[in-house]
């Protein structure tokens, strides 16, 4: 950790590509990094909506939401997403008309956050819109983006175990139904190809004095993000530099999925193999510096020698400060490599 003396002065324009449970509790920390400075500081998240999916006639956003409840006070904190205080009534109604999927369930007050956002889609209005309007509600100290307008869905390629037969599953089929314990063979972005970046996500990248890469997962979250044509050649260009923060932790993922996807794509599960993915600006990448935790200090040499400047400090984001703490190693290690 830096010294003191060495601290950064926080920037005043922080641009964030998140996922859902690790980038909101990453974006708590930072929040908490601010309060605990006194900086003015500004954050804008550019959010995942890979995971975006069509459910009973309704757009839901996960990411978005779990973020915008996260930083609103809103979420179920020991699920880490949906709503607390959450009932679930429409789901077991559902259930008794033996309506289909049935391994996807919306809460009660959830369901409010998708009418309006349907309602709204139907009326013309674009998820960015959406998103702004939705905030309005829950505050969330953050301006906070969808990566795209336009419809991008994240399917995996599994052995369905009913049949034995190769298939292209949404991803809530893989992660939800399947729990991600299906033999998985490829990711596949669809619609990236042909969507497009908002001006406000590309400003928010262009115009950042610093951009942040939490520990999301690399290839359905952030990987989502730098799927949409533009945004990758937006960070290439960007005169902020651009810090990440390992979510790979002692060979692992903290959790979720991001291990067996990892292994799809055939990048090894590390601190130093997710670095090796993202590369190094230097070299065509999308790195200035990068966090690893302290128990995978060993790889510190490696990344450097990729072109990345490398340190390692505690990662594991048990509390607010914690987590704040981190997010100063990264600023203060980006700053230091400017």
């Amino acid at each position: 950790m830096a010294r003191m003396s060495e601290r950064a002065i926080l920037p005043q324009r922080i641009t964030v590509l998140s996922g859902g449970v690790g980038g909101a509790r990453f974006l708590q920390g930072l929040q908490r990094l601010i309060q605990r400075t006194t900086a003015t500081s500004q954050i804008t998240v550019i959010a995942n909506t890979g995971d975006d999916i069509w459910m009973h006639g309704l757009k839901v956003c996960p990411d978005l939401d779990t973020v915008m409840y996260t930083l609103g006070d809103g979420i179920d904190t020991d699920r880490g997403w949906g709503r607390k205080g959450e009932t679930w009534h429409a789901k077991e109604e559902l259930a008794a008309y033996g309506v289909q999927p049935d391994w996807f369930g919306l809460g009660d007050r959830d369901l409010a956050t998708h009418l309006v956002r349907t309602q709204m889609l139907d009326a013309g209005y674009s998820l960015t819109d959406v998103t702004h309007a939705l905030c309005r509600r829950w505050q969330p100290g953050v301006k906070l983006l969808p990566m795209t307008d336009d419809r991008v869905e994240t399917h995996v390629v599994i052995t369905d175990p009913d049949d034995g037969q190769d298939k292209a599953a949404h991803f809530q089929e893989y992660w939800i139904k399947h729990q991600a314990k299906v033999p998985a063979k490829a990711v596949v972005m669809i619609g990236a190809d042909q969507a497009k970046p908002t001006q406000s996500v590309l400003e928010a990248i262009s115009e950042a004095d610093l951009i942040l890469l939490p520990p999301s997962n690399p290839v359905v979250s952030v990987g989502a993000i730098l799927a949409v044509p533009g945004i990758r050649d937006a960070l290439l260009a960007t005169k902020a530099p651009v810090a990440g923060i390992s979510g790979i932790i002692n060979g692992d993922h903290v959790r979720g999925m991001a291990k067996q996807l990892l292994e799809v794509i055939s990048v090894e599960c590390s601190a130093a193999g997710v670095a090796e993915l993202y590369g190094a600006r230097s070299r065509g990448g999308l790195l200035d510096a990068w966090l690893i935790d302290s128990s995978d200090s060993a790889a510190v040499n490696r990344i450097s020698d990729a072109g990345i400047a490398c340190q390692a400090v505690p990662l594991w984001m048990t509390d607010p400060d914690a987590t704040a703490d981190m997010c100063q190693a990264a600023i203060d290690l980006a700053h230091r490599n400017a």
